[in-house]
């Protein structure tokens, strides 16, 4: 079973962020069809999407983006 799924992150602006939001992706074998990446205010606010994601793997996902050093904010749509 699949689902679209669209992960919204608040982040401390950081040299290393954007690859290591893209490792839990990466270590299951899961390409993002969308990466999106802004920096305003100190902030960076990232928004990764897949159209097809095995529903099993949103919640792990979601997980270990929370733990990423410098993410305040995962939200899963």
């Amino acid at each position: 079973m699949f689902a679209a799924v669209r992960f919204e992150v608040d982040a401390d602006v950081s040299p290393g962020l954007l690859p290591r939001l893209l490792q839990p992706f990466a270590r299951r074998d899961l390409v993002p069809d969308s990466f999106h990446a802004v920096h305003a205010d100190g902030t960076m606010r990232i928004a990764i999407a897949m159209d097809a994601m095995p529903r099993e793997m949103v919640h792990l996902i979601g997980g270990n983006l929370k733990q990423v050093v410098g993410v305040r904010d995962v939200t899963t749509r």
